[in-house]
């Protein structure tokens, strides 16, 4: 919704819309929304946004466009507050509870985690500015919010194998095996911005360099004694490559080379180079009975997402929402 806001619209509501300052210049508490009986005050929203309005900040912006900035994110994150609002309100409407062993329970596995002792994390909450008290009451909502997940959404979704199976094979580039390139190189370099006389000067160095290669000479050797680059010491070693990944020029230039066979002299933004392909491999590739279980979980949590945001929008619809400017 905030991207369609004309800009002007954007500007003006950023100047009203959450700021919570008097025109004194006195910042105060106050209501900024009212989700069916709860409210949302400036006070959450603004530790809710702190630490990214502060980014947002730091990246220096003209004026315009840092408010522009603020005011999206303050409006994705209220409407954040609200989704979450909605869902304590469902919690309480189930009678969901959480026990003081539950929250034990997850707090020693985030210590375990991390590797943490008792004094370890009260140090690290400390440094945050967060108490026990309050870390315990977040572990508690999150706990919460998770069986409620589990009892509205998750309890009702299935993945089938049909389903994996579609996934892997509508996804194929991403399990399949790779090219790789071993290769090495001559470079002979030249500044940008270069006169024509002397970069053709540089060519026809290079030149007498493919010659020599074409005559019989070693790669390795013929890169110690012309390369101009740091790799030269080492035969002109560039290392191993996907070939997709490389750039376009080079792939070009190497396309329909074999093993122990050398480029034509190549034209880069480092300068003019040779390369040599030292050795062509596929690594890698998953099969389906390999990655069943990951893109079991993979689709199981995109699910629960889209089926959780559409549980949340049916919410929205039925309840009495009113942010006030």
């Amino acid at each position: 919704m905030v991207k369609k806001l004309r800009f002007f619209l954007v500007l003006f509501l950023a100047s009203l819309l959450f700021t919570g300052a008097a025109s004194s210049g006195e910042v105060v508490d106050r209501i900024v929304a009212v989700v069916n009986d709860d409210i949302i005050r400036l006070v959450e929203l603004n530790r809710a946004v702190a630490q990214v309005e502060a980014q947002i900040r730091s990246k220096q912006y003209s004026g315009d466009i840092e408010k522009e900035e603020i005011y999206k994110i303050r409006t994705e994150v209220l409407n954040n507050l609200i989704d979450e609002k909605l869902a304590d309100q469902e919690i309480r409407n189930t009678g969901i509870f959480v026990d003081e062993r539950e929250i034990d329970n997850a707090i020693e596995q985030v210590k375990a985690m991390n590797y943490y002792s008792d004094e370890d994390l009260r140090a690290a909450l400390a440094a945050s500015n967060v108490s026990m008290e309050e870390y315990r009451e977040e572990i508690k909502r999150q706990i919460l919010r998770n069986k409620l997940v589990n009892t509205r959404i998750k309890s009702k979704i299935i993945i089938t194998e049909t389903d994996i199976e579609n996934y892997y094979n509508n996804n194929l580039e991403k399990y399949a095996p790779k090219t790789y390139y071993e290769l090495r190189n001559i470079i002979m370099m030249y500044p940008p911005g270069i006169d024509k006389r002397t970069r053709e000067a540089v060519y026809d160095r290079m030149q007498t360099v493919y010659q020599e290669l074409e005559a019989g000479a070693p790669f390795d050797e013929t890169a110690q004694q012309y390369s101009e680059a740091m790799n030269a010491a080492d035969g002109g070693k560039l290392g191993s490559f996907v070939f997709e990944e490389l750039a376009k020029n080079i792939q070009a230039a190497i396309k329909d080379l074999k093993p122990g066979e050398f480029s034509s002299i190549t034209e880069t933004d480092q300068g003019f180079q040779i390369f040599f392909v030292e050795k062509i491999e596929d690594r890698g590739g998953r099969t389906l009975t390999e990655m069943t279980d990951e893109i079991r979980q993979l689709l199981y949590e995109e699910t629960v997402n889209e089926k959780f945001q559409s549980w949340i929008d049916e919410l929205r619809e039925d309840a009495h929402i009113k942010i006030i400017r």
